[in-house]
């Protein structure tokens, strides 16, 4: 007997097929649909697993279809809108791209949401880099946005519609704000996987400006167990941190994963540093652990050394998206024509 059906948007990227399969495993008595465009960020190889699933669907279509996203909110209990551009670096080079489908798609999840079934539970995945750099101490959901570039101010836009709906239409919807994920099948243009991958090449590790730019950093597994617990416990209109107190910075990283593969810390190369790169990210994630019980499961350590192995065994996910472009050294002087 199903009990909630949850529509998941976004549901083939990175983290929203992370979250479609802890749900399905947590839960067996949950129905999940998935809306996905198949954008850049999207592999359905990601999700082969649960394909026969009889408890998951697939839609093909864009969030900012607007018939068909009304079609489909009307049959859901909640929705969990993961759906964006992520990649900061792309977001420089094309910032159209990142407006339409992360302000203005959430808008159009949010009418849908209003328009068709007010009854539905709503979580907006957002992201720590609203609030910008960190110079001391850590960010609480007290914290104004000050987004440093256009992927950020796309996602604060978000956040500001979301939080407007709650207050004007008092939609049943909360925010998460997560710190930088990693894990199994992410996209070769994020940090870790480009390292990983370019590290197996025997090419160079382009890092930027000296590496000393420090990102908290959190297992996708555990990212995916906090928003599920914020959609169940989680109080209508509140912002909730999530972050596992892994401060590292990019150069640490790098040598690390160089650690982990055996490879030399001379295939390091310091590259001229993007515009608008945040200093520090840090996040305080009490609020989410006091209030509602989420904890982080997993250690840094082990996560990252099991993601290395991950993308040591599995090149045939990874490979068609590992083009030149992508593993480039400087991705957002890439230039986009409209």
């Amino acid at each position: 007997m199903i009990t909630m059906r949850i529509l998941v948007t976004g549901g083939l990227g990175f983290i929203g097929s992370h979250f479609c399969r802890h749900i399905l495993s947590k839960h067996p008595d949950y129905e999940l649909i998935n809306l996905d465009k198949m954008g850049i960020g999207a592999n359905p190889a990601s999700l082969q697993d649960i394909q026969d699933n009889p408890n998951y669907r697939f839609i093909k279509g864009d969030i900012c279809n607007i018939p068909l996203l009304h079609k489909t909110v009307s049959q859901v209990d909640a929705v969990v809108n993961f759906a964006a551009e992520t990649h900061v670096d792309r977001s420089i080079s094309d910032p159209y791209a990142f407006v339409q489908n992360n302000t203005i798609g959430t808008y159009t999840v949010l009418d849908a949401v209003r328009k068709h079934n007010m009854r539905a539970r709503m979580v907006q995945v957002s992201t720590d880099e609203v609030y910008g750099t960190a110079v001391q101490g850590s960010f609480t959901e007290r914290d104004p946005p000050s987004p440093s570039n256009p992927y950020s101010a796309s996602k604060a836009a978000a956040d500001m519609f979301v939080l407007s709906y709650f207050k004007t239409y008092k939609l049943n919807v909360s925010i998460t704000r997560c710190t930088n994920n990693f894990g199994e099948y992410q996209l070769p243009e994020k940090l870790i996987p480009k390292t990983i991958i370019r590290a197996l090449k025997d090419l160079s590790i382009p890092v930027y400006g000296t590496g000393t730019n420090i990102r908290d950093w959190i297992y996708v597994q555990d990212h995916c167990a906090a928003v599920a617990t914020v959609l169940e416990k989680g109080v209508a209109g509140e912002i909730y941190n999530v972050s596992a107190g892994n401060e590292v910075t990019n150069i640490e990283i790098v040598k690390k994963i160089l650690g982990f593969l055996d490879k030399p810390e001379s295939l390091i190369t310091f590259v001229e540093d993007r515009p608008g790169h945040d200093v520090r990210y840090s996040l305080d994630s009490s609020k989410l652990q006091s209030q509602l019980g989420w904890r982080p499961e997993f250690s840094f350590k082990d996560a990252l050394e099991s993601t290395v192995k991950w993308y040591l065994e599995n090149e045939r996910w990874w490979s068609p998206f590992a083009t030149r472009d992508v593993l480039s050294s400087t991705p957002w002087k890439a230039s986009v024509s409209r």
